[in-house]
Formats: structure tokens, C-alpha cells, sequence
């Protein structure tokens, strides 16, 4: 089984590092053709809306737009989907296999909601198909017609899903899957509208038909919704790097404010690229969001040590702590370990607990068992350049003692 525990984890770095290619590619690949459509010049004759020309690799490129189709179907045409599709899908691998195989650890938090495991799995499928649901639904009313106000109720409702998460989940996995939510839609609006929409035009075209318009202004609207969305999104999948975003009283909050953060950003290039003006304010909105970010993330949302230590062990961690070797492990770690990973730390320099691993109980041990082991155990990334002077032996305690659980 400790075996199986190493092979797990690469296959978590795997699929990690799939999934930061395929965003990569997908979020490469949006910005180019956002910054493309904005930047054309429309002032040109003949049926194309417009043209723009590039010059990248040694080569130039003369590239035009149709607005709503060319008069005939080209004989190759690419088609951009699959860096989302490939994005979506190593991401939900990567939350089935942090947060849901890892959910005694990363998905549950036993203060805020008394839930079954399965329980808070099932909470995390349905709610991304539900969001996607209530956003569609929004798109397709008459809100369609008020892109403005439609954008407002999408803020609306991330951060009321933000909340939401926060009233169930860790916080980390809070950040994780408000991340999720927003790229479930960003990839629905692709699968469902956007590229059925391209295929309607497609068949017109095949067929002698004059394509209607309106595909494409539906598919350009959901568009831009994607363009505002993706750099939220990625501050979302970052965040669990850094508890001071996720670990926090105010961390759904935080998250709000990175949304509006998104559209400073992206509004300023976007006007930018149309060669529209220079919106320097958005500088300035930006900063004052990133202040108050750092603002609220000084309220660290830990239990109190005494608290902590009276709290009852749970089945999973009863499990680690009755193993053989658990109490000399348990001082090792204290003696190694503690004074970073703490709700005070005592090391200068380091004000709150690395990713927000805290290893200061018994339950706080037993329940980071598995990177115990695998951090300090079978590798030595931790403490780091061993600071701390943990033995060889000491590692093999380690081992022993998370063997001995069976993991």
C-alpha cells in the first residue's frame, strides 16, 4: 500500500502537469483571438469584416475575419475546442483525485458541516452541473439582450457559489472549486453553444444556405464571458499554494475581489488591442483590489490550539494515531516540524503555516499522515535543506509508523 501511495502522487503530478499544458494551450489560444478580433482593421473592401496583418517567426501572416461566414465553405478549416475540453477534463481528474480520494484531508471541514464524505463529493458534482444550469438559463432569458447587467448577475452568483463553498468545504478546496465552477461554464459555453452554434453556420454554408447571424452573436457573447473569467480562474487554481488566500476568515471575499480584479485586467487590454484608448485607471483599481486582498487575508481562520488539541480525533485519523510508531513519529515531527507548520509559527520569518499545513496535535499529524510521508519520509524535500537536522533515522520512524497504518 505505501507503494501505491507514491504512485499516486505522481500520478497527481501527471495529470497536474497535463492540465496546466492543456490550460496553457486553451488560455494561449483564447487571448491570441480576443486580442486578434479587437485589434482588426475593419476599414478594408470586400465581404470580409475585417483583416489584420502579423509578422511572428520569420514569416508574415495576413489573416481575415467574416463576420458571420465566407461565401463558401474553405477546404480546411480548424477548429479550437479540444485545448478546452482537454483543459476541463485532466481538471476534473485532478479534483477527483486531490479532493475527492483526498477529501478526508482537503474537502470536508468537520467545524463548518457535519457531512459524510460522500456527502461532500456528491455536493462537489452536483454543484458544478447546477451552476452551469442557472448560468445557461441567465444566458438565454431576456438577460441575453443586456450583456452588461447579465455580467453583473454572473458576478452575483460566483460569489454567492463562492459563499456557499465556504460554508461546507475548506477553505482551500473552497478557492479549488469556485475555480471549478467558473471553468465548468467557461468550457459548457465552448461544448454547448459556442462550437454547435459554428456547426450550424458550417451545415448553411455546405448546404447553399445563408447562415444566420444571430449564432454568432450568441457564441461572441459567451465569448467574452470566457476572456473576463480566465485569469479569476487561474488565481483560483494557484490558490492553494498560498493560505494566505484560502486560509483565512475572509477567503470567499477575497475571491469576489479577484473576479473584479479579472475584469480591470482584462479591460484594459481588451480596449488595448481595439486601440480604443488607454484606460490607466484600471492600474489603479487593480492595486486598490489587490490591497484590500491583502487586507483581509491578515485574519487567519484558524481553531485556537487549545481548541484544536480537545477536538475528538476522526475514524481517519484514529486510524494513523493507534498505528505502531505513531508516538515517537509524533515527537519527531513536533521537535522537526512544528515550529513552522504552527497557528503561531515560531520561526522567523515564516508568519503563517506553509500551505496552511498545521502540525501541532495529534489529529493535525495523523491527518497529514500521507505527505508526512511522502515530504519527509520517503523523499527529504521537507524540512527544507533540513534546517531542522532531521535524522536518517528519524525518516525511517517515519516510514515505519505510516506503514504500520496500512496507508
Amino acid at each position: 500500500m505505501y507503494d501505491f501511495a507514491v504512485f499516486w502522487d505522481w500520478m497527481a503530478f501527471a495529470v497536474r502537469w497535463l492540465h496546466v499544458i492543456t490550460a496553457m494551450a486553451w488560455i494561449g489560444s483564447s487571448f491570441y483571438f480576443i486580442a486578434l478580433d479587437l485589434g482588426l482593421n475593419r476599414n478594408i473592401p470586400g465581404p470580409a469584416d475585417g483583416e489584420e496583418w502579423q509578422v511572428h517567426g520569420g514569416g508574415f501572416y495576413h489573416i481575415q475575419k467574416y463576420l458571420v461566414a465566407p461565401e463558401r465553405m474553405p477546404d480546411n478549416l480548424t477548429w479550437f475546442k479540444w485545448e478546452s475540453y482537454s483543459t476541463w477534463l485532466s481538471g476534473a481528474a485532478l479534483l477527483m483525485i486531490v479532493y475527492w480520494v483526498g477529501g478526508e484531508l482537503y474537502l470536508i471541514d468537520a467545524e463548518k458541516a457535519d457531512l459524510a464524505l460522500w456527502q461532500g463529493i456528491l455536493i462537489s458534482a452536483a454543484s458544478l452541473t447546477v451552476g452551469w444550469l442557472v448560468y445557461d438559463f441567465l444566458c438565454k432569458s431576456g438577460l441575453g439582450e443586456r450583456p452588461t447587467l447579465l455580467m453583473v448577475l454572473l458576478f452575483v452568483l460566483l460569489v454567492a457559489m463562492g459563499w456557499g463553498y465556504n460554508q461546507i468545504f475548506t477553505g482551500r478546496a473552497m478557492m479549488l472549486h469556485l475555480g471549478a465552477f467558473t471553468a465548468t461554464i467557461m468550457t459548457a459555453n465552448v461544448f454547448f453553444i459556442i462550437m454547435p452554434n459554428q456547426r450550424i453556420v458550417v451545415d448553411d454554408l455546405k448546404n447553399g444556405r445563408t447562415p444566420d447571424p444571430k449564432y454568432g452573436k450568441i457564441a461572441k457573447l459567451r465569448s467574452t464571458h470566457n476572456n473576463y473569467l480566465t485569469l479569476p480562474v487561474l488565481f483560483l487554481m494557484l490558490s492553494n499554494h498560498y493560505p494566505l488566500a484560502f486560509a483565512t476568515e475572509y477567503n470567499w471575499i477575497i475571491a469576489a475581489l479577484v473576479f473584479l480584479m479579472g475584469v480591470t485586467i482584462r479591460h484594459y487590454f481588451n480596449t488595448r488591442h481595439a486601440r480604443a484608448g488607454n484606460p490607466t485607471w484600471t492600474w489603479l483599481a487593480t492595486a486598490l483590489l489587490f490591497i484590500a486582498i491583502m487586507w483581509l487575508s491578515t485574519a487567519p481562520m484558524y481553531q485556537p490550539l487549545e481548541e484544536a488539541e480537545a477536538q475528538p480525533l476522526t475514524p481517519y485519523e484514529q486510524k494513523f494515531a493507534d498505528a505502531d510508531g505513531f508516538e515517537d513519529a509524533h515527537d519527531i515531527v513536533l521537535g522537526r516540524c512544528s515550529m513552522c507548520h504552527a497557528r503561531e509559527p515560531v520561526w522567523e520569518g515564516i508568519l503563517w503555516a506553509p500551505k496552511g499545513v498545521l502540525l501541532e496535535t495529534e489529529a493535525d499529524i495523523a491527518r497529514n499522515a500521507k505527505q508526512i510521508y511522502l515530504q519527509a519520509g520517503v523523499t527529504h524535500a521537507m524540512p527544507p535543506a533540513n534546517v531542522t537536522y532531521m535524522e536518517p533515522e528519524d525518516r525511517q520512524a517515519i516510514i515505519r509508523w505510516v506503514r504500520n497504518a496500512g496507508l
